[in-house]
């Protein structure tokens, strides 16, 4: 292969390389979903029968770098003092970006927000009261187009069971999950 040809190939593949690059920046006004699969463990002392489901979370980027996630999991049974009961985590995350608005296929994040989890099936525990409580997570996007990826995270959110009588159970999840994103 002569210079000129060898010259003219790299020039190409370098246009293309950097032309898919641009298409992976996060922008103000994206919007993205997130599906994927999640694993829960919560405090020691109680145990989780079903601690793995499935996780939904939908998105919009308000700046290049800052978004705003809304997320939830299935349903998950916990045995503790001596019964069972049934929880749904919803989280309202606020998501920093540090990459946001650069052209890079990895994209880290960071979020703080506060959830809500809904007990429900309660049995031999007595009521439980639905729980508030703060919420943190540190995740990656791997972008593949500039419309889908694959994400992966962790997350710790701060839950306490409030069960009739005045007996309170601190559950404080932690969960880990992956799964796919897509951008429109």
């Amino acid at each position: 292969m002569t210079k000129t040809k060898l010259f003219s190939a790299m020039v190409v593949a370098g246009a293309c390389a950097f032309g898919t690059q641009a298409a992976f920046a996060y922008g103000a006004g994206d919007f993205y979903g997130r599906l994927g699969v999640a694993k829960t463990d919560v405090d020691t002392g109680y145990t989780d029968d079903n601690d793995k489901g499935a996780y939904l979370g939908l998105g919009y980027m308000v700046h290049d770098k800052i978004g705003v996630e809304l997320s939830s999991m299935t349903e998950t049974k916990v045995h503790a003092e001596g019964g069972t009961f049934k929880q749904v985590p919803i989280n309202l995350m606020a998501q920093y970006y540090p990459l946001g608005g650069l052209d890079s296929r990895v994209q880290p994040y960071a979020g703080v927000g506060v959830n809500y989890t809904t007990f429900s099936d309660e049995s031999g525990v007595g009521s439980v009261d639905d729980s508030w409580g703060a919420a943190g997570q540190l995740g990656v996007d791997l972008n593949v187009t500039d419309n889908f990826g694959f994400n992966a995270f962790a997350q710790y959110t701060d839950v306490s069971a409030d069960i009739s009588g005045g007996r309170d159970i601190d559950l404080d999840p932690v969960t880990v999950g992956a799964g796919v994103t897509a951008r429109f």
